[in-house]
């Protein structure tokens, strides 16, 4: 049995409870195959791939708080430590009720390639809470947040591990557990924590990284494959802020782009989605998409799923992840579309993506499309240290040229193991070798 193999059994037999790791994992692994058994004994002897699909470090612990009604609620807190083999450990913290270790777990280890793939010295991690800020008064959100950073706070720092925000985890939320940090170390460390609000160290441009990354990423894609996003029609999910900034970045490049979803429905606007009114809609009154249907008369508004049957030329899921799986990528291939560029963490089924890549769509990966929003966060700890703010040109250009570099490279990873055009093996392959490197350097640690 090969070393993928053997390694890739174990992993499934050891964290059998954990299927958001194992489909990770096992995504990756087939990635590396050509890259691993090139070289199998070398890697087998450094237990290559046990070491890289272990946590350096696991934290979990006991979040009590206080709610408007005097009575105490308990959530859990984890943060996951993946691999600091390159740079401090970055990654975001998920508030949300689905949030377990599996799920960090995949999204951390998901981080580590991510994080590779900028060209920045970042390490991957990931944490959060099954807490739910969904309809919670921003005193219980603020009570929360506190008494999760008191615990968090020990393990974390500018050079050690710098979280920033993630689903259920937004300004608010940042500016909450930044407070409670600076209150418990008596120090202003503004590089702790990135996302923050503008008049304390965040960054311009920032809010915006992940959706407007996530275009420049696409529009690479197709300029070298002939084609162009002016005039196609485009499928977002998502209402959230990386879909409303792939939205407006979308229609700013030439895109007509007509769906975006929450987790209750979707909209159809065959006139275009208007970009304004989302934004009131769900930053402002954080209210569902059934307002914009009411505010839009040729809108319409559908309960459930359902983007991905909309035809389209490009498709970008944006929501969370498994949402797109083997039906949708039949509808898409079958209703034209011809690219698929991930704006969310692991938004594609491993039997969806695999449909895809064989009738011949374009399709690049999370780790690949959606890493301006943590490049970004890497260049907002790059100002924080400098004690300086950049324009939002200066952001917004170093931006555009991560993007295009992580495009090149991963496509020339793939060229260079014979797998041209498969953008998933590219970026894993460009991805592990940097960590790789730098694990190998630093010794059995």
């Amino acid at each position: 049995m090969s070393y993928v193999d053997e390694a890739g059994k174990k992993i499934r037999e050891k964290y059998a409870s954990e299927p958001e790791f194992i489909q990770a994992v096992d995504e990756v692994l087939e990635s590396l195959r050509p890259v691993i058994e090139a070289d199998e004994e070398k890697y087998r002897k450094e237990a290559l791939i046990e070491r890289i699909t272990t946590p350096e470090r696991v934290i979990i612990f006991r979040v009590p708080w206080v709610d408007d009604k005097g009575n105490v609620q308990v959530n859990t807190g984890y943060r996951v430590q993946f691999n600091g083999a390159i740079g401090p450990f970055k990654g975001g913290l998920r508030f949300h009720p689905s949030v377990n270790l599996s799920i960090l777990k995949f999204l951390g280890f998901e981080q580590v390639f991510k994080n590779s793939l900028t060209g920045l010295p970042i390490g991957g991690a990931k944490g959060g809470s099954d807490f739910d800020p969904k309809g919670k008064s921003d005193r219980e959100v603020m009570a929360f947040c506190q008494s999760f950073m008191s615990e968090l706070y020990r393990h974390i720092n500018h050079d050690r591990d710098v979280p920033a925000g993630d689903i259920g985890v937004g300004a608010r939320e940042i500016g909450y557990l930044f407070g409670q940090y600076r209150k418990l170390t008596a120090q202003f460390e503004g590089g702790v924590l990135t996302g923050k609000g503008l008049t304390y160290g965040g960054s311009l441009g920032r809010k915006q990284a992940t959706g407007y990354g996530l275009l420049y990423m696409t529009d690479e894609l197709l300029k070298d494959h002939g084609k162009d996003i002016a005039g196609k029609r485009i499928v977002v999910s998502g209402a959230g802020n990386v879909a409303i900034y792939a939205i407006e970045k979308a229609t700013e490049l030439g895109g007509k782009v007509i769906t975006c979803s929450d987790s209750t429905g979707w909209i159809y606007d065959p006139e275009g989605i208007d970009v304004e009114l989302l934004k009131e809609v769900k930053e402002v009154h954080r209210a569902r998409l059934t307002e914009y249907a009411q505010k839009r008369p040729n809108a319409e508004y559908h309960e459930g799923k359902g983007v991905f049957t909309v035809p389209c030329d490009i498709a970008l899921p944006c929501a969370t992840q498994n949402e797109l799986l083997i039906d949708d990528a039949k509808a898409l291939t079958e209703n034209g579309c011809f690219a698929v560029c991930e704006g969310a963490n692991m938004p594609t089924s491993l039997e969806a993506t695999e449909y895809l890549q064989n009738h011949g769509v374009l399709f690049v990966p999370g780790k690949a499309a959606n890493a301006g929003g943590v490049a970004v966060s890497a260049l907002e700890m790059s100002q924080n240290s400098e004690r300086l703010s950049w324009s939002v040109e200066e952001v917004d250009g170093k931006l555009q040229g991560i993007m295009k570099n992580i495009y090149k490279n991963i496509s020339a990873a793939a060229k260079k193991y014979n797998l041209e055009g498969n953008y998933v093996a590219g970026a894993n392959i460009a991805g592990f070798l940097k960590v790789y490197e730098a694990m190998s350097a630093q010794g059995v640690i």
